[in-house]
């Protein structure tokens, strides 16, 4: 099997960069009449700087509000407005259903995307797909592009705006991404890009990994007092451009697979990606029969940093063994990233491993976290 890596054309980070962002498109010659696909947050704060420096290098911009859900009728609304304006590149700025949809919209029209998340709570940003829900938030399908954007652009003066939950729920999702890419490399599956991991791929899953475990808790502390720390900043890296990488070129596994089942039950709507993939994740370890050691280390980040250990955490006080076949038999769907698993998964054995996370995580909730 080949090895192939993607990544982004260019990746920036820091705290202001957000003005910097017409220049960027400046240098990379794209921009000259921008979509912007925004959330209705960032639209506030961030469109008079966006006037002013897009008129300052005389870029135009048309700002289009993004409905909330990245689904097939949005995707065809924010199509007609790019060509409405006869946009040349789309923006994305948001959350990662911001971000998918406006990659949505630019892979529909070939044009440039650039993506500026203003939160960490996906690796969404750097990637070459969008996740596609139903209108009600009920996940259906992936669209893949022909390449990843031109620009990501993390103002890190934004991010630490954004509440304290989506920073948690962007460690939960990058949580996973070490324990697929390990699945992946041991079953010799895979990723995203249908070839093997390269060593970078690998070597970046393992790093997101090391850098949630070193700096997440100060991280999350900086978050709460609202100051950009050398460790805030680390952090934002892993959950967005470490995860990013390591997701899409060293492959996913069940923790992906389990969050996209539990999107079938209707409790689940109100959490966050990256919460149920911290979920998810912790059931891949359960059901690979981890040892002791990294249990206790995965299980004990989740607990020192609010992470969901439960399924009463992610909405599912009282889940039913009729539930978990759901959930069990929407991850194991084909064509599912759980099938990248160095072994056959059942549904029974899929559902087992849910419960057996709830029961590991109900056990360890009054245990100190791992340090």
């Amino acid at each position: 099997m080949m090895r192939i890596f993607s990544s982004p054309a260019r990746y920036v980070q820091g705290a202001g960069v957000a003005a910097d962002l017409a220049m960027q498109m400046r240098h990379l010659d794209i921009g000259a009449r921008s979509l912007i696909v925004v959330s209705k947050s960032p639209r506030r704060f961030l469109e008079p700087l966006w006037r002013k420096s897009f008129a300052d290098h005389g870029l135009a911009i048309e700002l289009f509000d993004f409905g909330g859900e990245c689904s097939r009728s949005e995707i065809s609304r924010g199509v007609a407005a790019a060509q409405s304006f006869q946009a040349t590149t789309i923006v994305g700025a948001g959350g990662g259903k911001t971000l998918d949809m406006a990659r949505a919209v630019a892979g529909a029209l070939a044009l440039p995307i650039v993506c500026c998340p203003t939160t960490a709570a996906s690796d969404a940003p750097c990637s070459a797909l969008s996740v596609v829900y139903s209108e009600t938030g009920v996940f259906e399908t992936i669209e893949f592009y022909r390449r990843n954007p031109d620009l990501v652009l993390v103002d890190s003066a934004v991010i630490i705006r954004a509440p304290a939950r989506t920073f948690i729920a962007g460690m939960g999702d990058a949580l996973a991404t070490c324990f697929e890419a390990r699945a992946c490399t041991l079953a010799g599956k895979p990723n995203v890009l249908g070839g093997a991991a390269t060593l970078a791929a690998s070597a970046i899953a393992e790093l997101c990994y090391r850098t949630l475990l070193q700096d997440g808790v100060a991280a999350l502390a900086a978050v709460r007092e609202g100051l950009v720390t050398p460790a805030f900043d680390r952090v934002v890296e892993a959950n967005t451009l470490l995860s990013g990488l390591g997701f899409e070129s060293a492959g996913l596994a069940v923790a992906h697979s389990v969050h996209n089942g539990l999107t079938a039950l209707p409790q689940t709507h109100d959490y966050m990606h990256g919460e149920k993939v911290a979920f998810g994740a912790l059931v891949q370890l359960m059901l690979e029969n981890q040892s002791p050691e990294l249990l206790r280390e995965a299980f004990g980040f989740c607990l020192s940093v609010g992470l969901p250990v439960t399924l009463a955490q992610i909405g599912l006080d009282a889940f039913t063994q009729l539930q978990a076949r759901t959930v069990a038999t929407r991850a194991l769907a084909e064509g599912e990233s759980a099938h990248n698993e160095p072994f056959p998964v059942s549904v029974e054995q899929l559902a087992a491993a849910i419960f057996a996370a709830d029961h590991y995580g109900r056990a360890c909730r009054d245990m100190a976290p791992v340090q």
